[in-house]
């Protein structure tokens, strides 16, 4: 006996999931639709089968073969338009000369007895069998009616109500003779139960229809597609479930991890190498694919998810399915019945309302309220560029491909020929895609010069000391491991402007890329000794004086980060006794939590006691900032550490001026004046105006750990500043503590605000309204000035549906009271 399976439909109602793939390959619990079908028939020893494709028949081919790995033999028919159903297995007459066949859709799920069927056809010595089904809705299907013996009396194909005449449905299931073949003309549409079936009853001929007794259901609409998933976890269908059933109705694939907090209330299946996180709940009827990230926090019922997606922390999904290699970002939340095509992105607290259908690669823009389907329109993606460069979560938002793309869109922008640097963190991550960047560029005609391994401020400060038109660096992203930065700067070591920004993002947004001939391709080189000239550039252009009488010791945590590359040699040079930690990169460890910081400077902070230093530094992971401990071992915080270099160099400096940020406290302001040093405010994203000269700039600090030495560069510089920190405190004599005290309080308090995207707009006007009368600085944000140096800031946030506050008062309770007022504020203005 051989078999016809039907795989050639569209699939039309089940779009957007069938946008990409044919209805056949949908899977039911991680298995293709027709797959169970091929095992159903591999089950009845029906092996040699014969499989009629026409839309994206490739894709079908590609994925059965020929059948080896199920123990079956298959081959094709291929449609070059469609021929209905009985003109496609016509399609295949050459396959089926000389016996029976059974026909049997691809894209229906059920354990029918097979084996009872081909004997009933033979006990009958029927033309055609029909097996059948009762069903209580036959609308959408062919009904029929049999006399006692079985024997088809009659058949009407998708009747409405009032010619409903039986609850007897055709399910496409046949065994049909193969002289029936003659009557279907070749090449021509023909159906079976529209076409050829009514004219074997006119002529009398025998037709039987079988009573299918077992589980039977058409997967021809999303409730169905939703029904089948659950109709299989509760085992009301036989079909084989590809995992391990740990506990009643929880099946988990091969290689899945969950952790031991998770919530799993069954029944649910888990598909190979899922990674479900801590704190997550899986709810009843869940399927997930294969290589799926499920985060903390996240909720998921009913919900059908396919292979490597990604669901980010606090997000809600209820009965919905999404597609291939789609992330849902951050408190998304997707309701009933909404269906998400292949490669969408749901990005930060986005809401999908019920039925919702996105059509394959959309992004929904954070923070949105969808309603209606999205179907052509890209609905709202975001810029590519954001306060950190180009930054996204590894293999969801930020890929190989995204990368390329990324990379030949900046080369396009430049000459042929240009030279651009690269640089990375020690993070994995970051060198393989470090590798696709360079892929890019040397591709679009670029030479490319790699630093390899490098500290953030030295790949700037080599490429703006060096032929270079700009500079690519990749580094994991602060306080989390598993998203990544990608920072474009400029000839002189800066973030690119917007205006370059936007040629960039039109390049990519267009896919007009520059291809290199093979003569042109760019080439990619490694300067030696760079590190070197950094330091000797470093050394040569600060003031060293009387260090080495000062005889100072120091505490120095490199934390496992790139400026393992620089310092040793820097520190031997310096002429001070320094106690090294954790020295050497550590690509397992390359950003830290607030918690582990504080942990690990505590922990600075006893060795600085214990061993009598002056002071102890710990870097980041990248170079770019530092915290500071006092000889006492007492971490002196951020924004404590910028008012005390900001005094050290005042009182060495007396004359210039200083950049700080408009959320950093009005102290600052004070000890500048203090010793007659102007002050400018700053936008939050960098602490250097370019409006100040580097003659006229004395000393910039960002209140996070960032310091900007002028003398070396104007990009923050951690390396450069703990140089500059060291002859400061030996000129000085002063311990920090001393320093530090001598220094007023700061009373900064701040809080942040859910603020939906569409309402930050409406929000920034209220609190601008409601600072009438007052001062009002509009560097970053709004910032409100009260006579008595008191101050609120009030900025939404670039990135996520958020606005931050700012406050400071003369006291406590008065900040207090100001971030209460100004939060209310915003709180009204969103509602």
């Amino acid at each position: 006996m051989r078999a016809v399976v039907m795989a050639g439909g569209e699939g039309t109602r089940l779009r957007p999931m069938t946008a990409n793939q044919p209805k056949p390959l949908l899977p039911v619990v991680n298995r293709p639709i027709m797959e169970h079908v091929l095992l159903l028939l591999r089950r009845h020893q029906i092996t040699d089968t014969v499989v009629t494709v026409q839309f994206l028949a490739s894709s079908v081919r590609n994925y059965f073969g020929d059948g080896a790995e199920l123990g079956m033999s298959l081959s094709y028919a291929t449609e070059e338009k469609p021929l209905g159903t009985a003109g496609s297995v016509k399609n295949a007459e050459d396959a089926l000369r000389g016996e029976p066949f059974l026909v049997i859709s691809g894209d229906a799920l059920t354990d029918a007895d097979l084996t009872s069927l081909l004997a009933f056809h033979r006990e009958r010595r029927a033309l055609v069998t029909v097996a059948l089904k009762r069903v209580p809705d036959p609308l959408d299907f062919g009904i029929v009616i049999v006399d006692e013996a079985a024997r088809i009396q009659r058949f009407l194909e998708k009747p409405t109500w009032g010619q409903v005449f039986s609850d007897l449905v055709n399910t496409g299931i046949y065994v049909i003779e193969p002289e029936v073949l003659d009557l279907v003309a070749p090449g021509a549409s023909v159906d079976w139960a529209a076409d050829v079936f009514p004219h074997l009853l006119e002529q009398g001929l025998p037709m039987y229809g079988w009573l299918l007794e077992d589980y039977w259901e058409d997967v021809g609409t999303p409730e169905s597609y939703l029904r089948v998933q659950a109709d299989v976890l509760n085992r009301q269908v036989d079909v084989e479930v590809d995992g391990f059933e740990v506990a009643p109705g929880i099946w988990i694939g091969e290689g899945a991890e969950v952790d031991p907090s998770v919530t799993l209330k069954g029944p649910l299946y888990l598909g190979r190498n899922c990674r479900i996180q801590a704190g997550a709940e899986l709810r009843e009827f869940t399927v997930l694919g294969d290589n799926v990230v499920v985060k903390e926090g996240a909720f998921l019922h009913r919900a059908l998810v396919h292979d490597n997606c990604f669901i980010g922390p606090a997000t809600n999904l209820r009965g919905c399915v999404l597609g291939d290699n789609t992330a849902v970002l951050r408190s998304a939340r997707i309701e009933e019945g909404a269906i998400i095509g292949d490669g969408c992105v749901i990005e930060e607290e986005a809401y999908l309302s019920s039925g919702v259908k996105v059509y394959p690669s959309k992004t929904i823009e954070a923070g949105a309220h969808i309603t209606d389907n999205v179907i052509w329109e890209s609905r709202g993606s975001r810029a590519v560029f954001g306060r950190r460069g180009v930054s996204g979560l590894v293999n969801v938002e930020i890929t190989s491909e995204s990368v390329v793309r990324l990379a030949s869109a900046y080369a396009t922008t430049l000459p042929k020929g240009t030279v651009i640097t690269t640089a990375r963190d020690a993070s994995r991550a970051a060198r393989a895609l470090k590798r696709a960047v360079i892929s890019g560029l040397t591709l679009s005609a670029i030479d490319v010069r790699d630093y390899e391994v490098a500290p953030t401020p030295v790949a700037r400060f080599l490429t703006a000391h060096s032929d270079a038109a700009g500079g690519l660096l990749l580094r994991t992203a602060p306080g989390d491991q598993e998203s990544i930065d990608i920072v474009i700067f400029d000839a002189d070591g800066v973030d690119i402007s917007q205006s370059t920004q936007r040629r960039i993002e039109r390049a990519l947004s267009r896919q007009e890329f520059r291809r290199a001939l093979a003569a042109d391709i760019g080439e990619l080189s490694f300067p030696p000794r760079s590190f070197e000239t950094y330091t000797a550039e470093l050394l040569g252009c600060l003031d060293l004086s009387g260090i080495r009488e000062a005889e100072l010791k120091v505490v120095v945590d490199i934390a496992g980060g790139a400026a393992s590359f620089v310092l040793p040699s820097m520190l031997g040079r310096l002429g001070i006794d320094v106690l090294t930690m954790n020295l050497g990169a550590d690509e397992s460890v390359t950003t830290e939590t607030p918690a582990e910081r504080d942990a690990n400077v505590r922990g600075l902070g006893d060795l600085v006691a214990s061993s009598r230093a002056a002071f102890g530094v710990r870097f980041d992971h990248v170079g770019e900032r530092m915290c500071i401990v006092d000889e006492l071992g007492h971490a002196i915080g951020d924004d404590r550490g910028l008012l005390v270099m900001l005094d050290l160099i005042c009182t060495e400096r007396g004359k210039g001026a200083v950049a700080v940020p408009v959320n950093v406290t009005r102290v600052a302001e004070r000890v500048a004046r203090f010793h007659g040093v102007g002050i400018s405010w700053t936008g939050t994203a960098s602490p250097v105006h370019s409006s100040l000269t580097t003659d006229e700039l004395i000393f910039g600090g960002d209140g996070r750990g960032g310091f900007v030495v002028p003398e070396v560069s104007r990009n923050i510089d951690a390396v450069a500043a703990f140089v500059r920190l060291v002859g400061l405190v030996a000129r000085s004599r002063l311990p920090l503590s001393q320093i530090d005290a001598r220094i007023p309080q700061a009373h900064v308090l701040r809080a942040s605000i859910r603020v939906p995207w569409a309402a930050k707009g409406a929000v920034m006007r209220a609190v601008a309204e409601a600072a009438a009368g007052h001062d009002i600085d509009t560097t970053d944000g709004v910032r409100v000035l009260f006579d008595d140096s008191s101050w609120v800031l009030v900025l939404p946030d670039q990135s996520e549906a958020l606005a931050h506050v700012w406050a400071e008062g003369v006291d406590e309770p008065a900040s207090q009271e100001l971030l209460d007022h100004w939060s209310a504020v915003v709180e009204e203005a969103e509602r």
